[in-house]
């Protein structure tokens, strides 16, 4: 496995660096922009502990593995990474692929703080060894449902494709839903545009959201709902949080505008936020997405744990429940949480927002959870 350059320098001889393993989707079919954006924060966060002199005078060296969206490919990285002897494994952004990384660090006994994925069972038993910034998607998910209903949205149809992060989203929609008068219908995303407005106008649908890939099928979806007369007055929405990126507004233009979807910020940062905001959009070029402070707020956990508990694996993987850590979203605190398998912090802000039909490169708080 091809190891691209480390953004954060780390790559010397200096064998006295304590190694985080990153596992990122930096190539297709992986989600490029959500990658560009996590590692950003990761790598911020590294220089800054690096300058503030490391963890007792030992660098911090930031092993960055690429996962294109590959659960195999994710897997053996975490297998290479324990060998190399990091200390733990942060990142990773698609939910099938961090479960994959964390089923193998957890029977490697190698931490794994995930960054950004959402599903649920992110293990199938409980595991000591990992532990979550993001919310778990039935967290996330709910408030989404509550938003629907507020809005007088009952009749939803969702838009999949087969995998178990959107049959895990369509099901906590449905269980969500159903007790508060709301239905969800299931339409297959390989029906053509056309058939799939068709569906739409048949089932009387009063949202359609979009549980699908990006660019494709999503762009052309958009488009031609947004061009079909029947269906001016449908809410179309992206809960998983396509429309938080700049390729997403590139793609579509005023179409990609007011389409609510999910994201992990507060209404107003902090100062640590504030901060970290400002270097994250030197860095990037453009506003930092709610993927990049969850990079930053990984590495900065982390690091606290190294400094109070040292770099032996089974004494990070202990300090999951001590953590007290304050990020650029709030204090950060894990705890176990019913249904969930990992160690979890509940919660960071969930707010639904979409871009601004007037000014596209604008969000608008919708609801918060």
């Amino acid at each position: 496995m091809n190891t691209p350059p480390s953004p954060s320098g780390a790559e010397h001889t200096d064998r006295s660096s304590i190694r985080l393993g990153a596992l990122v989707p930096l190539t297709r079919p992986g989600w490029v922009e959500a990658g560009r954006h996590l590692l950003a924060g990761l790598d911020l966060a590294v220089r800054e502990v690096n300058d503030a002199g490391g963890i007792d005078g030992r660098p911090l060296e930031l092993v960055v593995r690429d996962t294109a969206a590959d659960p195999e490919r994710a897997a053996a990285a975490v297998d290479e990474l324990a060998r190399l002897g990091v200390a733990a494994v942060v990142g990773e952004y698609h939910s099938v692929v961090a479960r994959a990384a964390a089923a193998r660090a957890d029977a490697l006994g190698v931490p794994f703080l995930c960054s950004s994925a959402v599903l649920d069972a992110l293990t199938e038993e409980p595991t000591e060894w990992v532990a979550r910034l993001a919310p778990a998607q039935s967290h996330g998910w709910q408030i989404y449902a509550d938003f629907l209903l507020r809005a007088g949205r009952r009749r939803i149809a969702v838009a999949t494709q087969p995998s178990v992060y959107w049959a895990s989203g369509t099901r906590i929609l449905r269980d969500h839903l159903a007790p508060r008068g709301g239905t969800v219908l299931e339409l297959d995303a390989t029906l053509t545009p056309e058939a799939l407005c068709d569906a739409l106008v048949d089932h009387g649908a009063t949202a359609l959201l979009l549980l699908v890939g990006h660019p494709e099928p999503a762009v052309p979806i958009v488009r031609a709902v947004r061009r079909d007369r029947r269906l001016a007055e449908i809410l179309v929405g992206a809960p998983a949080g396509q429309p938080e990126f700049a390729e997403w507004a590139a793609a579509l233009g005023e179409d990609g505008a007011g389409i609510p979807f999910l994201r992990y910020l507060p209404e107003r940062l902090g100062p640590p936020g504030e901060r970290v905001g400002k270097k994250l959009r030197e860095r990037l070029g453009e506003a930092p997405s709610f993927v990049a402070f969850e990079g930053w707020d990984t590495v900065n956990v982390l690091a606290a744990v190294l400094r109070s508990h040292g770099t032996d694996r089974a004494a990070v993987a202990e300090s999951w429940p001590r953590v007290a850590v304050e990020g650029t979203r709030g204090p950060i605190r894990f705890s176990r949480t019913p249904g969930i398998s990992v160690w979890q912090w509940t919660w960071t802000p969930v707010q639904v927002v979409d871009r601004d039909p007037a000014e596209p490169d604008r969000f608008r708080i919708l609801h918060a959870g």
